[in-house]
């Protein structure tokens, strides 16, 4: 099954300025999750965003934030435990399409917790990170074992697309080059 712009969002999940030196391949993770957001941008698909306890950790970091039309301040590693869950994401978009860090952390248990909800998970590979390789190989694979979809940047933007003739095209495969 794809996934289609109308009935996505794209959830950016605690891309945090103090954490993100800790994460391995930090740089490309946030670079993905910058395409993302902005195809996401291009083609009208919502863009949510989180941060674990800023007040600790401070603020998301600006390259990937600039496109978030909402920020979810939480305490839970898993978002949907927040009361204010309920109201974060947009009506009649159940597919959710995830980036973000700590992989086997906030990520995970997001994750976990919006399967459990019904809803169905895309989890960017390319665009998620945790301090160590192993944390964010075992996030992954048991995200999938328990249902998301493990997905690239590009597999999602062309997909988004479905066709070469879409009005957006160019534009969204200068993200991709």
């Amino acid at each position: 099954m794809t996934f289609a712009p109308e009935t996505s969002v794209l959830l950016l999940i605690d891309f945090q300025a103090r954490l993100m030196p800790a994460i391995a391949n930090a740089d490309a993770a946030i670079a993905n999750a910058r395409r993302l957001a902005a195809a996401a941008k291009l083609l009208d698909v919502p863009v949510r965003a989180t941060e674990q306890n800023p007040a600790g950790l401070g603020h998301g970091v600006d390259e990937v934030m600039q496109f978030a039309e909402a920020t979810l301040s939480k305490r839970y590693f898993d978002a949907t435990c927040e009361r204010e869950w309920a109201s974060f994401l947009p009506v009649g978009r159940p597919h959710i399409v995830v980036a973000g860090c700590e992989a086997h952390v906030c990520v995970l248990q997001s994750v976990l917790g919006m399967l459990d909800k019904g809803l169905k998970v895309r989890l960017v590979r390319d665009a998620v990170g945790s301090r160590r390789a192993e944390d964010r190989e075992a996030a992954l694979q048991r995200a999938e074992r328990h249902g998301a979809e493990l997905v690239t940047t590009e597999m999602v933007i062309f997909e988004w697309l479905k066709t070469c003739d879409h009005p957006r095209f160019r534009d969204a495969l200068a993200l991709v080059k």
